[in-house]
């Protein structure tokens, strides 16, 4: 869709180095769904791996979709790739490393938005390397083995874009309430 729409403007004459787009995955939350799922059949070799498998995965087709004649013409003309936006990189399991995503995924073209606390702690005491790009078969096979066990990843990341378009509407619609609200405050006084 971000290459589609790059497409028209670029046939419409419009500034193509204008648009900046980021395209956001929720790690942790993957794996408090995935682990939950990994518990109830006794089933420890995976947990806490399959969010930065997944990231690994969708890095891999990221930089297969950037590529090639049909983003080349795009990007001669100033556009700019749609970055992979990391977010929820925070431990939700206190018992894995404090910074394990964001060592895991650190890469050219991507955004983290590490909470304060993981922030403080990867300047403390993470480990800054081009790590995104590594393991990446170790990934699949790890993704592999969780479709072996019969855990629905695809339905499991539906759920939780779901969830989260859900959250986010409602707390768009919270403070579109509390602006209509001032604003009538403002009007009437």
């Amino acid at each position: 869709a971000y290459i589609a729409g790059l497409e028209k403007l670029a046939a419409r004459g419009g500034d193509l180095g204008r648009v900046i787009s980021v395209a956001s995955l929720f790690v942790s939350r993957i794996d408090v769904a995935v682990d939950s799922e990994l518990e109830k059949i006794g089933e420890q070799s995976l947990l806490g791996k399959i969010a930065i498998a997944n990231s690994k995965a969708c890095y891999v087709l990221f930089r297969q979709i950037f590529a090639g004649e049909r983003w080349e013409k795009l990007a001669v003309l100033g556009a700019s790739v749609q970055r992979p936006l990391w977010a929820s990189t925070g431990t939700k399991n206190p018992a894995y490393p404090d910074t394990l995503y964001v060592d895991s995924l650190i890469g050219s073209d991507t955004v983290n938005t590490a909470p304060p606390a993981t922030l403080d702690a990867f300047l403390d005491h993470g480990h800054v390397a081009v790590t995104v790009g590594t393991g990446v078969d170790e990934a699949y096979d790890q993704l592999a083995r969780l479709a072996a066990l019969g855990i629905d990843l695809e339905k499991i990341n539906q759920t939780l874009l779901d969830d989260g378009v859900a959250s986010f509407a409602k707390a768009f619609d919270s403070l579109l309430a509390s602006v209509e609200g001032k604003q009538q405050r403002l009007l009437s006084s």
